[in-house]
């Protein structure tokens, strides 16, 4: 069921990712990488920011032997964000450092979290600098073999762009954006497919403080009529268009039923969960379209 996409790079990700964002702790980690690994998932999201890189490192160390799995069976992905007053070595510091807790000697996706930099007003113009230093740096890595794909996160139309005009030869594999009904971006996707750029959705469930998406009376009508909860809805809306899916559990159950898709979402309802953009339209998460 979990189909998989390939990368301008060559390499193969997995349509279903595990994400790890708000997930800590060793023994919370190990868990549920246990219940993900044994439910089919081969792709595992996480970030520095994320701060659980070395328990997930510590945990595949134990669980990928369990699985008969070896590193190559699996995907990783991670990703760090720039701060002001930072050089190049400061990012090839971050790099190393996840390669480390991570435990391995390649890190099959690396993206740039956000187009601005930390420390730094979002209007700033020198946020583009830092951008263009930190892909350069991620470049040097991806050539080296230690990121074999690398790629962004949040970038707008606008960023995308400035991107492939000055990407010095390697060019961008992902963009990890919000996507879900309520708030999706024809223009971006577009843009993103016609210069051969994966498009992975986070935020697909709307977030864990909120319930509003998987409560819109849409979503819930369309999830009882096909027999089937909001959240397998929102999910399977997404991987119907081939766009990437990062859903996040904790419990078994909710990981089981994460990557429960195989069914499919008739026009007709995809129509309606297309026009809660225009209807019932919300975003939940950080806006970049106001990086400079």
């Amino acid at each position: 069921m979990n189909r998989t996409f390939k990368l301008s790079s060559g390499h193969l990700i997995p349509l279903i990712g595990f994400g790890t964002y708000r997930i800590q702790g060793s023994q919370l980690i190990y868990e549920t990488l246990d219940y993900a690994l044994s439910a089919g998932y081969r792709h595992i999201d996480t970030a520095v920011v994320y701060r659980n890189e070395q328990h997930i490192g510590d945990a595949l160390k134990e669980l990928l032997p369990k699985y008969n799995l070896k590193r190559e069976d699996i995907f990783i992905t991670s990703k760090l964000i720039s701060q002001v007053l930072k050089d190049e070595h400061y990012i090839e510091e971050l790099v190393q450092k996840s390669l480390a807790n991570l435990q391995t000697e390649y890190i099959d996706l690396y993206l740039i979290h956000w187009p601005g930099v930390s420390g730094l007003q979002v209007t700033n113009p020198e946020n583009a600098t830092y951008r263009k230093m930190t892909w350069n740096v991620l470049s040097r890595f991806h050539r080296e073999g230690k990121l074999r794909s690398i790629g962004v996160s949040n970038y707008t139309e606008k960023h995308i762009r400035e991107l492939l005009a000055d990407c010095g030869g390697v060019r961008p594999t992902v963009n990890q954006v919000e996507w879900h009904p309520q708030h999706f971006q024809p223009e971006l996707l577009q843009l993103c497919r016609k210069e051969n750029i994966f498009l992975q959705a986070y935020s697909s469930l709307g977030t864990s403080d909120y319930t509003e998406l998987r409560e819109n009376p849409v979503v819930v009508e369309v999830a009882k009529r096909l027999e089937r909860t909001p959240a397998q809805i929102l999910l399977r809306w997404a991987y119907q268009q081939d766009i990437g899916i990062l859903p996040k559990g904790r419990s078994k159950a909710h990981i089981d039923e994460n990557i429960a898709l195989n069914f499919e979402i008739p026009d007709e309802d995809m129509k309606l969960l297309n026009g809660l953009r225009l209807s019932s339209g919300a975003k939940y998460a950080w806006d970049p379209e106001t990086v400079a």
